[in-house]
């Protein structure tokens, strides 16, 4: 049977009477309903003429499983069922973030500064030199969360109205870890220019563009050209966010199994945007032995496909970047000899028995979610370290450990973009929060809640954009250097 989940969770009002409270017999119809019981609250001054009102909130399974708690509830004889709500619907109830003012607007002196007639002497001056923008404005600390609705969770092509709640939980993810103020931008439009140029117009408004939720491959194109057009950093979280923090997991795991990272052999099952972007990250830190496996088997040079010219855009790259020696098969018969499994595709992918042929000390990252492409608890047996997209076993890979202080650090550093040398800085931050005393097996990456993640990876990316001379922003003067217009 499924878990219970928060996600599922409902609060149910329950009338009682006053003098024969069945309070035991009503958590009890709970439990054996199957429900989580989380908290029982008296509803002070709600109930009449010998009745109290409780609230009890509860976990279950899905909305099914509401049916099944409230009938267990509803049978115990002085309970009456006066309302139920379903939590998660009610969080999203007129959107979850608001815009606040930071000044009081309480005088004619305050009106004068905030507006007119003193806005005009900041207008002004940001006219003379663009880069003022980011001192007098929102841009230094704002970041657009754009998606056109195509790729949304495992929903797939819902549409940019059904994409909202995701943004603006993104932008309260921003706020949160890093104190970046994000904004979700859903545009009605599936074409690659269209997105491309309303980016472009929208630009001079934000500090960075976070792409979210955009399908492959129009993902890799509208993210190449708006960092060629665009003078702040643009950053396709499905792509970047899963390998910063997958590359994060492997430097800490590479300690653990003591093989550095070059010497390692991996099986790439999932070739989205996610998987193309992990396979950069590890090339980059000096992996040469990949092999990539898309559903018809590992892509190859030698691949008939390939040969026939049938293989084009990014699986034709992966192929002459990859797979040094030419295997050709399903997951299943090319895994052997690896040390590290990673897969960004779906449940079932690769059998338990298949991790068997790894490596010794194997190390296998299965993030499809909700359902892995293995089990840990099947993989167990197999692996030295697992690694799942889920909350609820060790080892969470979540893109919230990266994006909050990737972009935290890109704003402070004013940096033009976020290069692959951020990305790895970012990455080595990440794991450098899990100390060697805390360090094992089950903890190679922190929990989505440190609070000392963001401002780590802020800092690595900093410094890095300073080393690299990326960094526009002057600590010494407190403003950023002249910009460019593109």
């Amino acid at each position: 049977m499924p878990p219970v989940s928060a996600q599922y969770s409902v609060t149910v009002r329950v009338e009682l009477d006053a003098r024969q409270e069945p309070l035991g017999k009503l958590t009890a119809a709970i439990a054996g309903a199957g429900g989580q019981l989380v908290s029982v609250d008296l509803v002070p001054g709600a109930g009449a003429d010998g009745k109290r009102v409780r609230e009890f909130t509860i976990d279950a399974i899905d909305e099914w499983h509401w049916e099944k708690i409230l009938r267990g509830i509803g049978s115990i004889r002085g309970a009456r069922i006066v309302e139920y709500t379903d939590r998660t619907m009610q969080m999203h109830r007129g959107g979850k973030i608001s815009v606040e003012n930071k000044y009081p607007l309480k005088t004619r002196d305050d009106l004068s500064m905030a507006y007119t007639p003193g806005v005009a002497r900041v207008c002004s001056a940001i006219h003379e030199d663009r880069s003022l923008a980011f001192e007098y404005t929102i841009k230094k600390n704002t970041v657009a969360v754009v998606s056109d609705g195509t790729a949304v969770l495992g929903l797939g092509d819902i549409g940019p109205e059904a994409a909202m709640p995701v943004m603006e939980g993104k932008a309260m993810l921003f706020k949160e870890f890093a104190g970046v103020d994000a904004f979700p931008i859903c545009l009605n439009t599936k074409d690659t220019d269209e997105i491309v140029r309303a980016v472009e117009l929208m630009a001079p408004t934000f500090g960075g563009i976070n792409l979210e939720d955009i399908s492959a491959p129009r993902c890799f194109e509208i993210e190449a050209r708006l960092k060629e057009r665009l003078d702040i950093p643009v950053f396709h979280d499905d792509q970047h966010g899963t390998a910063v923090v997958s590359m994060a997991a492997l430097f800490n795991a590479a300690k653990i199994i003591g093989k550095p990272i070059e010497n390692m052999r991996c099986l790439m099952v999932g070739l989205g945007a996610a998987g193309v972007a992990v396979t950069k990250m590890m090339l980059a830190a000096g992996m040469t032995d990949i092999i990539g496996c898309d559903r018809n088997g590992a892509l190859s040079t030698t691949r008939p496909d390939y040969e026939s010219g049938e293989m084009t855009g990014i699986k034709r790259w992966y192929s002459e970047n990859s797979n040094p020696n030419h295997v050709l098969g399903a997951p299943d018969d090319v895994i052997e000899g690896c040390d590290l499994f990673v897969g960004l595709s779906g449940p079932g992918v690769i059998q338990a028995d298949s991790l068997a042929k790894m490596n010794d000390d194997a190390i296998v990252f299965a993030m499809a979610n909700p359902t892995p492409e293995v089990m840990p608890e099947e993989a167990a047996k197999y692996v030295r370290i697992m690694a799942t997209g889920r909350s609820d076993y060790p080892n969470q890979i979540n893109n919230v450990l990266c994006f909050p202080g990737i972009f935290r650090g890109a704003l402070d550093a004013g940096a033009p973009q976020i290069t692959e040398e951020m990305k790895l800085a970012a990455a080595r931050g990440i794991a450098e929060v899990v100390s060697d005393d805390d360090l094992s097996e089950e903890y190679i990456i922190p929990s989505v809640f440190d609070r000392d993640v963001a401002p780590k990876v802020a800092e690595a990316v900093v410094q890095e954009a300073k080393r690299s001379g990326a960094a526009r922003f002057s600590v010494e003067t407190g403003s950023f250097a002249a910009l460019g217009r593109k």
